[in-house]
């Protein structure tokens, strides 16, 4: 038998429902393996082993009286920028060191509900900002493949705990490929969902029209079925989307149609500096699912060029507007040498947010500022616009896209610290779905010969998250 924390949720349900083993075993296996590797790859930065067990009993108490759902007693972690009613939610930010919330995010609430044993928050760059998990204020979350490597961002931490057998899944939030960027660099399943597919409340807020929560899993199945849980109609969320949510666990094990459509987007394959190992092994599950019989089309998404500038205006932009709550005074940590209000705002700030907190800040301030909207915000949401229209028209020949996730695999820590623009290229592949509002899935499917993970990125029409993962258990590796 496998180790208990290496086991899928589906493996630890069956062992659980027989008796086999309790919550409180699997929840001391996971906290035993925190404590073994966290040390050297930073992925939590809150670790709840006493609530934690606390819950496993609970979880315990659920299955002996037949009350269990497939969760019950299931170890996960949570990204720290998503608050967790009484376990603090410091979004890697100093200025919310102390912070631990009243309320608790609808993802989260749902989860725990459902019997989950939250064991702890993870590291993540500093309120979602970057792409390394290299700004997170509690320092760099490492990849468990290589050490010398980051994790990506800025859920880092999220797949770390995921691929280092820390816990069984993960809930995290994708922005511009805050999921799928480390999935793919840390050799997980990282689902974006439709914007509206699951409920935002509850989470710090980067960019608030493009901001999603979605799960990190070892498994395409085990994603179906923490999404079942996760996605709905949320009152406190307007919004959420109606439509009902779909039996995911069993769309994966299901056949895919013959009938299938899958666009090759050549804009995506066009693109300077695409790693020579990650073209090859994209361009192989392409002939995977050719030979499975399903129809492969090349399309084309034109705008695509323009998407990091449309990402890169508007980000900052809203972001500008979410962190001004951050003041030191309503919410955060204020700053004690502080002598006069003014003083109380400035320096809370300049202690309490991370360096690439700001410069978002100052850029979104200054594209939003008097002279300056039509010529940058304004015009960046046409363009947003075109990008969606161009997606539209392909979604109206295919059923799915595949591309690349990343255009090269993890990356040396400390490499593009000191090249922002370098840095911004990481969502190069991921920043278009997540600017269009489409769902998007980053699929395991093999290693460059150094032994660093690959992730393969499929595309789907707004709310076909099934589909994206019936097809990304076919093509893992």
């Amino acid at each position: 038998m496998k180790e208990l924390n290496k086991l899928t949720i589906k493996e630890a349900y069956e062992g659980l429902r027989k008796k086999e083993f309790t919550s409180v075993e699997l929840t001391m296996a996971c906290l035993a393996q925190i404590k073994k590797k966290n040390k050297e790859t930073n992925a939590f930065i809150t670790v709840c082993e006493d609530k934690a067990l606390a819950e496993a009993k609970l979880a315990d108490e659920m299955i002996q009286n037949d009350k269990a759902t497939v969760l019950t007693g299931i170890p996960f972690s949570v990204k720290d920028s998503i608050v967790t009613r009484g376990v603090r939610s410091t979004a890697a930010a100093k200025i919310l060191d102390s912070y631990s919330p009243s309320f608790e995010a609808t993802v989260v609430e749902k989860i725990r509900k459902a019997g989950g044993v939250l064991i702890g928050k993870t590291n993540c760059d500093s309120f979602g900002h970057g792409a390394s998990n290299e700004n997170s204020m509690y320092g760099a979350v490492k990849n468990p493949f290589d050490l010398s490597k980051v994790s990506g961002g800025s859920s880092g931490g999220s797949a770390v705990s995921v691929a280092d057998h820390m816990c069984f899944f993960s809930i995290a939030e994708d922005t511009g490929g805050s999921i799928r960027q480390p999935a793919s660099f840390c050799g997980v399943f990282g689902l974006r969902p439709t914007y509206g597919r699951n409920s935002r409340f509850g989470i710090m807020p980067m960019a608030s029209s493009l901001d999603v929560v979605g799960p990190m899993a070892r498994t395409a199945q085990d994603l179906a079925i923490v999404l079942s849980f996760m996605a709905g109609k949320d009152e406190k969320d307007p919004t959420t989307v109606l439509s009902v949510v779909d039996d995911y666990e069993k769309i994966v094990e299901n056949k895919i149609k013959k009938d299938l459509i899958v666009g090759v987007p050549k804009e995506y394959f066009e693109i300077e500096g695409i790693d020579k190992e990650i073209k090859e092994n994209i361009l192989a599950q392409v002939e995977k699912l050719k030979k499975e019989g399903i129809k492969i089309v090349e399309v084309s998404l034109p705008h695509t060029k323009y998407a990091m500038a449309v990402y890169y205006i508007i980000v900052p932009s809203e972001d500008s507007s979410n962190m001004a709550r951050l003041d030191g005074i309503r919410y955060g940590v204020r700053d004690k040498k502080a002598k006069n209000l003014d003083e109380t705002y400035s320096l809370s700030k300049s202690s309490g947010f991370h360096e690439e907190v700001k410069r978002r800040i100052l850029i979104g301030t200054y594209a939003l500022s008097a002279g300056y909207y039509d010529a940058y915000y304004k015009k960046a949401q046409k363009v947003r616009t075109l990008i969606k229209k161009d997606f539209e028209k392909v979604f109206e020949k295919v059923d799915l896209i595949i591309t690349p996730t990343s255009p090269f695999p993890a990356f040396s820590l400390n490499e593009k610290q000191d090249d922002p623009m370098q840095m911004y290229l990481a969502d190069v592949m991921l920043s278009p779905a997540a600017v269009a509002g489409y769902p998007a899935l980053s699929v395991p499917t093999g290693f460059t010969k150094s032994g660093l993970p690959i992730g393969t990125q499929l595309i789907g029409n707004k709310l076909e998250e099934g589909l994206l993962m019936q097809v990304g258990k076919k093509i893992t590796n």
